[in-house]
């Protein structure tokens, strides 16, 4: 190959090919191949978005005693060395991820992006520990810490309530142990690697 050739110039130079359409009803299968093939590309790159957006929450106190990626760092600490497995620590890793675009509803921020790749039982964790963690502080706020009681009857109550027990809660300290970014980075890379669920991945005949 010889790399001034300008055949080969033009080759890596040229953009992208585009759908045509100007208005969504006038998509062809051709269009949407196009639009489908880029969407395989821009998916491989969400655990690198992920990453980066984790790494907003660096510095970020809010008035806690650790930053806020220490703190999601040690609640996944916490999770991983109990042996809990890549999803769990994962959703552990993410849960808190929300509070610099959702600071009034970070869980479903969290939620939103796991649900994709986890069980039903670790979104609804992450979607719904707000309200468990909120029995530790809501009544210093003139909120009602008992708020998670809407959920007593519900399968994974006990779960949630464990999340926040164990790893959530417990994960604000100054000294605590708390792995890398860099070391859960292989875990989040293979738990994004495929989704178990979503509107755009094909249901199966049968």
């Amino acid at each position: 190959m010889v790399l001034d050739d300008p055949t080969v110039i033009a080759a890596v130079e040229a953009p992208p090919p585009l759908a045509k359409f100007t208005r969504m009803q006038e998509g062809t299968a051709e269009d949407w191949r196009v639009i489908g093939a880029d969407f395989v590309r821009f998916t491989s790159k969400l655990p690198d978005r992920v990453m980066t957006h984790l790494r907003l929450l660096d510095g970020d106190y809010g008035g806690f005693p650790i930053d806020r990626l220490t703190h999601s760092l040690q609640t996944a600490t916490r999770a991983a060395k109990d042996g809990r497995d890549d999803e769990y620590v994962v959703c552990a890793l993410l849960h808190d991820i929300g509070d610099t675009l959702g600071s009034f509803n970070h869980p479903d921020i969290a939620a939103a992006i796991v649900k994709p790749f986890v069980s039903p039982q670790n979104h609804w964790i992450v979607e719904k520990h707000g309200i468990f963690q909120g029995y530790y502080f809501f009544h210093h706020l003139g909120l009602d810490r008992d708020m998670r009681d809407q959920y007593r009857d519900h399968p994974w109550f006990d779960s949630a309530a464990e999340f926040c027990a164990e790893y959530d809660a417990p994960a604000f300290d100054p000294a605590g142990e708390t792995f890398s970014l860099d070391e859960f980075e292989p875990m989040l890379r293979r738990v994004m690697a495929a989704p178990k669920q979503s509107i755009y991945k094909p249901v199966p005949k049968g």
